[in-house]
């Protein structure tokens, strides 16, 4: 369907909470959108493996992942997800976000698993567990449809660093 802008860290629209997604012709072009946009990006920052819809300004509970860079490779759409389990068990990881022109990335706390209700593309409901890198991403798209940021996870100003410098000390 269409290239969306990606809505901005300091926009008010990021901190407002999703409502259920209905199975219609809006959800479809919710989707495409969706797929649409994460594909450009994908291709013109070089990273990136999930969107939430509320970043291309629509306020309903949809994400779509092409985690393809993964450790685990999934292609997925997740309507109305719901995060049902949580271990016990703390993973930090460095989080960036297209939100943030992913000019930054904070170092944050997440759950090393995570149980998700969800519906796929059909309506089928779906229970399914995720563990480390796609644990930590889904947590951070549902986050998204709730209005919470990967920064709202900080603990310390010393817990940021840009880019640049990631890719200098963590990719090499």
């Amino acid at each position: 369907m269409a290239v969306k802008e990606v809505i901005l860290l300091g926009n008010p629209l990021l901190r407002e909470k999703s409502s259920d997604a209905a199975f219609d012709d809006e959800l479809e072009r919710i989707i495409e959108d969706l797929k649409d946009t994460l594909t450009h990006l994908q291709n013109e920052k070089g990273i990136g493996r999930a969107l939430a819809a509320p970043q291309i300004g629509y306020l309903k509970r949809v994400i779509f992942v092409n985690a393809k860079s993964s450790k685990n490779p999934r292609t997925m759409t997740l309507i109305n997800p719901t995060i049902v389990e949580k271990s016990k068990e703390i993973i930090e990881v460095w989080d960036s976000c297209y939100s943030f022109d992913v000019a930054f990335f904070v170092r944050i706390k997440r759950h090393k698993r995570i149980k998700v209700e969800y519906m796929d593309e059909n309506g089928r409901k779906i229970v399914e567990e995720f563990e480390d890198d796609l644990s930590e991403l889904l947590q951070h798209e549902i986050d998204h449809l709730n209005g919470i940021l990967a920064t709202d996870h900080l603990r310390s100003g010393k817990d940021i660093i840009m880019r640049e410098e990631w890719e200098k000390r963590y990719l090499n």
